[in-house]
């Protein structure tokens, strides 16, 4: 059932922010960068500026989750403790459901990720060289995490106030 085209999708990947949204918020706010540093930058905000939240969300081969899990709190988890320490994110949450549902509604890990502002989910990368210098480490067992990851997606989410018209 695996085809070529599911294969592809699982193909490993970092969250990344598209290049467009990148630039604008780099011309946007290269100023605060240069006037407080990066802390400053990820915990400034202005009166319209909301957090934002990313939903990553995984489906892991069965019978493979802990392996999974043990790889992906070595790297992903202490980037974002890491990055929470920094002030990129101000919050996230792990969760794993208590029961089951059918295949296709199927998820293992869900991790809710909240940045003081769109800038901190910028850091990932530069975070990840810092603590983890031996690349070929990394690439080996995020490999192995990505081998084992059935389906994945990565997801803004917003709140909205419910009375809000």
């Amino acid at each position: 059932m695996n085809t070529q085209a599911d294969k592809a999708s699982r193909a490993p990947h970092r969250f990344r922010v598209d290049p467009w949204l990148r630039a604008l918020l780099g011309v946007a706010l290269g100023a605060e960068l240069l006037a407080g540093g990066p802390a400053a930058l990820a915990q400034s905000k202005t009166p319209a500026e909301k957090p934002y939240e990313v939903e990553w969300v995984y489906r892991v081969a069965y019978g493979h989750q802990a392996e999974w899990w043990a790889i992906f709190q070595k790297y992903q988890i202490a980037i974002l403790d890491r990055e929470k320490q920094l002030g990129y994110v101000t919050d996230y949450s792990v969760y794993r459901p208590g029961l089951h549902t059918s295949e296709d509604a199927r998820w293992d890990y869900r991790i809710v990720i909240t940045y003081p502002n769109p800038a901190g989910a910028t850091h990932e990368g530069e975070v990840e060289a810092q603590l983890f210098p031996d690349h070929a480490a990394l690439e080996k067992e995020d490999q192995r995490r990505w081998e084992l990851t059935l389906n994945h997606w990565d997801l803004p989410i917003h709140k909205i106030d419910p009375h809000d018209r």
